[in-house]
């Protein structure tokens, strides 16, 4: 079967929608490499997290050789896909070119989540009105509707009215080298190479107001100073990240802030020298520092509302991502309590192995197959 993929993320971002869109298309090559897989971007890159899909025969690249680039991947991409005799694309990141049901080709879609829909006040206007199009078309024009989690699936019913059996829930995966064990030697340089102190909390994630790291810090501040630990921030932000420094540096915990920017490669380690995770996001799709923290088997304290509850699994510390004691008290508990630290890393890290690559890339291609044999 060809496959077609909507590859523009997995070569141009190298955070949540081109991990996905990476972990996702790796993990199909590797359990059903008879298939053949075309990669569909405006451009192409090639780097240590893409050089893979350039090299393997399993993937085809096709990029314009006009001028128009986003026409293309819009409109024009229709065409190539005729060429390239697609039975189904997948639209990975919320959107399927115009027409495509009219040219008679098979399709899927992943919408991640719609926050921008959620809590309109942190998007600009323009960008509202692009999104909610792009969205809504893919969602009613598409075969089938892939939901990265219940929560998103139930977001898709109410904002846009799609039948609930057109949307299936398959969780992402996440890249392998989070699953494993680093060697003490591996993580004492890695310690060394970025600065860390030999005891940490860890953020990572995107800086921005939704993802709630001040939150962090003000529980710092409600903590005896005996027992706070610093707090290491794997992220990059703007506004909010000089609103969250200002505040620490107010009461005086600037000094407890470490800003690492590591590379892919070495972020598995960071995970696993990390005393805890701490994700207190008001929304997400999905939530995958999360899973990465757990196949760390590192503990996780996370928020108890949107998806992350999927996520984390119930045996996570779940708080009120708006109160700062409950983050407290999860940070002291998780410290001070061995055998509880011990219990929910456990089972954890049991809970998230339904999130494996050999788990998911079955359930994304039984729901191709279906679509292209019955038509759903």
């Amino acid at each position: 079967m060809h496959i077609g993929y909507d590859a523009k993320r997995l070569f141009h971002n190298y955070t949540g929608l081109g991990n996905y869109s990476r972990t996702l298309l790796r993990s199909l090559a590797t359990y059903y490499p008879e298939q053949a897989y075309f990669l569909y971007s405006p451009s192409s890159r090639v780097n240590s997290e893409t050089q893979y899909f350039m090299s393997d025969p399993a993937f085809s690249v096709r990029t314009p050789k006009g001028p128009f680039k986003a026409w293309w991947r819009k409109v024009g991409v229709k065409r190539q896909l005729k060429r390239d005799r697609i039975a189904l694309y997948h639209g990975l990141s919320h959107e399927i070119p115009l027409g495509l049901k009219q040219a008679g080709i098979k399709s899927v879609v992943t919408i991640h989540d719609l926050i921008f829909l959620r809590y309109p006040e942190q998007y600009r206007w323009a960008d509202r009105q692009i999104y909610h199009f792009k969205f809504r078309h893919a969602c009613r024009n598409a075969d089938a509707i892939v939901a990265i989690s219940e929560s998103t699936k139930k977001d898709i019913i109410h904002y846009f009215g799609i039948p609930p059996e057109k949307i299936h829930v398959i969780y992402q995966s996440g890249h392998e080298r989070f699953l494993e064990r680093q060697t003490p030697q591996w993580l004492e340089q890695i310690r060394l190479r970025y600065q860390l102190p030999a005891r940490f909390l860890l953020y990572v994630g995107s800086v921005i107001e939704r993802k709630n790291l001040l939150q962090i810090v003000k529980a710092l501040a409600m903590m005896p100073a005996a027992d706070r630990l610093p707090l290491v921030i794997v992220g990059r932000g703007k506004a909010y990240l000089q609103q969250v420094i200002e505040y620490a540096r107010g009461v005086r915990l600037d000094s407890l802030l470490y800003f690492p920017d590591p590379s892919h490669e070495d972020l598995p380690a960071i995970y696993q020298l990390a005393d805890m995770l701490i994700y207190p996001s008001f929304c997400e799709g999905f939530g995958i520092p999360v899973l990465e923290a757990l196949w760390s088997y590192t503990p996780v304290i996370t928020s108890n509302v949107s998806s992350l509850p999927e996520a984390a699994g119930p045996h996570a510390c779940l708080v009120d991502p708006a109160s700062p004691e409950q983050i407290a008290e999860g940070i002291l508990r998780i410290l001070s309590d061995e055998a509880y630290r011990q219990y929910i890393t456990d089972e954890g890290y049991a809970y998230s192995r339904r999130f494996l690559p050999e788990v998911t890339a079955p359930q994304m291609m039984s729901l191709y197959e279906r679509i292209c044999e019955s038509g759903l």
